[in-house]
């Protein structure tokens, strides 16, 4: 047992764990998600290394088919050629990130919105990359097509816990002939655009300069660590299979010095592991999760580290996908114990969170990261004797001051510290 807690911190702190050269690459093929009209979003993983590339494939559906193509030559081509890929390089290749868009012939996902102007920007340096609503796009138009708010397409969400461990990005995109990096002055992004550039024979752009693109994924990945590039093939309907090939291999050539693995952080003093780091980030922050209340635990699957209103789990059963940094399902737990039912039932399963609930489980990741609902909102009544509404979930338990209409997280983080203390096994007294 001791050496899968020792395996288990190895892989969650990035330590690079090397296959045998007689080892065959191993090859997997991955559904990720779905699109909103239900159609796959899929991948091939190449190698199990912990320094993992991603490279993605029409973000622009139709438009962009090409990159499509192209991600399908580059999947066959790793197929033929594994080898290619060193030990310590994990490469996925996800060859259609909006199938919606491919299906319907136009840029944009199934609800007209341009992924690539959709994501939460916001957690690097740089205001002017910023999320809006009102974007501009390709041609010059300007349009309301960066969603209702960052983060808001399944497909975006999806990549965003997908990439949680990348220590790089490739973002496929046609048609100007450039490459340019994550745009907040990200050394390893920057970096990564040169020697991608360079072997491809195309021209390296410190910056995308013929308009300004907010809520982009690369500069979403730059800004929590992630070496992110966004190549621009010169064609409009050509794969260009030679030229980023040639590219791709010399990242991978480089792969030590130019795909990073993820940092840990620290927050309050308090050591915080990479993943968890970047989904405490990337989620809501202090402001959603609260903060640490001790330092992460090792555990025979994984890691956990529990924060005053949640516990985050890092499940290596479960690595790439979409759950390997979740939410322990206290809500569950508190939901049995009935921890802030105040004597309350919690009442029959709903199928939908319910009236001011609604809006804030859906833009704090719904299914995703809270799960689905256990109760319908009810008035309870909290341990200092205030009175909240609240609402079940999985994964969370959602409270609504009737008297601000502030809603937070309950702190099922403290809760469960406080449980686990009073179910630890009393210390007998030495008799001396």
């Amino acid at each position: 047992m001791k050496y899968l807690f020792l395996l288990a911190f190895l892989i969650v702190a990035g330590w690079p764990l090397r296959l045998s050269p007689t080892q065959p690459i191993p090859v997997r093929e991955v559904e990720i998600g779905r699109s909103a009209e239900g159609r796959p979003i899929e991948a091939v993983i190449f190698g199990d290394g912990p320094r993992k590339l991603v490279v993605v494939g029409a973000t622009h559906g139709a438009p962009e088919a090409n990159t499509y193509r192209l991600a399908l030559a580059l999947i066959d081509h790793f197929r033929s050629n594994p080898a290619e890929v060193p030990t310590d390089v994990r490469l996925v290749i996800i060859p259609l990130l909006n199938p919606d868009g491919l299906a319907r012939g136009w840029r944009f996902d199934a609800a007209g919105v341009d992924l690539n102007r959709n994501m939460d920007t916001s957690h690097d340096a740089c205001p002017d990359n910023d999320w809006r609503q009102r974007v501009q796009g390709a041609r010059g138009i300007v349009s309301d097509t960066g969603g209702p708010y960052p983060d808001s397409q399944v497909e975006s969400r999806l990549l965003r816990s997908f990439l949680l461990d990348a220590a790089g990005a490739i973002f496929l995109h046609s048609n100007a002939g450039v490459v340019f990096p994550a745009s907040c002055e990200h050394a390893p992004s920057i970096a990564m655009a040169q020697v991608y550039a360079a072997a491809a024979g195309y021209t390296y752009a410190r910056f995308w300069d013929r308009y300004t693109i907010t809520g982009g994924m690369h500069d979403w990945a730059g800004g929590l660590g992630i070496a992110a590039i966004t190549p621009e093939l010169v064609t409009g309907d050509q794969p260009e299979i030679a030229e980023n090939l040639a590219g791709l291999r010399a990242v991978l050539a480089n792969a030590t010095e130019l795909l990073p693995l993820p940092e840990p952080g620290l927050i309050n003093d308090t050591p915080v592991p990479a993943v968890i780091y970047r989904f405490w980030r990337a989620l809501g922050a202090e402001a959603r999760f609260g903060l640490p209340l001790g330092a992460a635990e090792v555990s025979a699957t994984g890691i956990r580290q529990t924060f005053s209103r949640a516990i985050i789990v890092v499940d290596e059963t479960r690595r790439d996908t979409v759950d390997y940094v979740r939410l322990a399902a206290l809500g569950s737990e508190a939901a049995a114990a009935l921890a802030y039912g105040g004597g309350d039932a919690v009442g029959t399963p709903v199928d939908w969170p319910s009236g001011p609930f609604a809006e804030y489980w859906q833009r704090g990741g719904a299914q995703m990261v809270f799960s689905e609902p256990l109760s319908a909102p009810f008035l309870t009544r909290l341990a200092d004797g205030s009175r909240r509404i609240a609402q079940y979930f999985e994964r969370a338990v959602l409270l609504l001051d009737p008297d601000s209409n502030q809603i937070e997280l309950a702190p099922l983080g403290h809760w469960e510290t406080a449980r686990a203390q009073l179910n630890a096994p009393l210390v007998p007294h030495t008799i001396r």
